[in-house]
């Protein structure tokens, strides 16, 4: 257990905003989680250097929460720090050709938007995509045939103690649903994305046209973290789900969703444990089926000294 006191007076001294047993279950899309020993605000890169000297010197485990879209939480809550990207992590602005920079904090929804106000095309599909840039980047976001690999081309961080760092788009190692920041403790703070020129009222129906496909594909009514499981290799998982019969299949309040089997989605009430239970019943009913192995998309965080 973690002794706050020299902690919570260090985030004081650098002027950091932050809450104290915060329910998680306010900031995943799952709807899903206990508290957070401590919920830090971070407005400006100074101040993230600021915590992370914080978490150094009195050892509080930490995470960096981004639109909490894609995440399962457990029951019992996080016993560390979760940091939120707030301020100036917020910014989106035109740089020269087709250009643009993003704060890691950024909604993906903003981003889209700021593009097609400048006309500019190559994002539309992350329209939709309930993530910030930070996030999308991290795990190499994608939709309807684009993946964030397509846009970026330079990453801002910061390693753990601080010291900023840049990465180029090739030096990223992008694959499917993930890059070269997994299994690292680097930070992304902005990244810098190249798109092209276009018709704005063309960008509005592209987008448009992908919005409307994932509100007749998906239960967006209904809070859940996405997609589920990644794609096999050769299938599609909720194909795959739905042939074994599990549309509609639930453990507590967690529930394969009718809509689509792809997503499980939190009906009232759904627990972590019961999300978690569920994906093991899927995963067994699949392979036993099929021989197919189905790996989750969301991610589970566990904070531990």
């Amino acid at each position: 257990m973690s002794d706050y006191r020299k902690f919570d007076a260090a985030l004081q001294s650098a002027g950091v905003c932050y809450k104290t047993d915060e329910p998680m279950s306010a900031h995943t899309s799952f709807k899903i989680g206990g508290p957070a020993d401590r919920f830090v605000e971070v407005k400006t890169v100074s101040e993230l250097q600021a915590v992370l000297n914080a978490v150094s010197d009195e050892n509080v485990p930490y995470f960096i929460l981004g639109n909490g879209s894609n995440l399962l939480v457990p029951d019992e809550g996080l016993r560390g720090a979760v940091l939120t990207l707030q301020g100036d992590f917020k910014k989106v602005q035109s740089l020269a050709n087709g250009h643009v920079l993003c704060g890691a904090g950024a909604s993906l929804a903003t981003v889209c938007s700021f593009a097609r106000g400048q006309g500019l095309t190559g994002l539309e599909f992350a329209w939709g995509i309930p993530g910030q840039l930070g996030g999308a980047v991290y795990m190499n976001a994608g939709a309807y045939g684009g993946e964030m690999k397509q846009v970026v081309v330079r990453v801002h961080f910061l390693e753990a103690d601080g010291t900023p760092g840049v990465m180029s788009g090739e030096d990223l190692a992008f694959g499917y649903r993930k890059s070269a920041f997994m299994g690292t403790k680097r930070i992304i703070t902005s990244a810098e994305l190249r798109l092209e020129s276009g018709a704005e009222a063309e960008i509005t129906a592209k987008m448009e046209g992908f919005m409307r496909r994932r509100r007749e594909k998906q239960p967006l009514e209904l809070p859940s973290a996405g997609s589920v499981f990644k794609r096999p290799e050769g299938y599609f998982a909720g194909t795959l789900i739905e042939q074994c019969g599990l549309k509609g299949f639930a453990v507590g309040g967690a529930c394969v969703s009718e809509k689509h089997a792809g997503f499980i989605v939190n009906k009232g009430g759904a627990t972590c444990a019961d999300v978690e239970a569920l994906i093991r019943a899927i995963q067994d009913t699949v392979f036993q089926a099929t021989g197919v192995e189905l790996e989750p998309e969301i991610r589970r965080i566990s904070l531990s000294e």
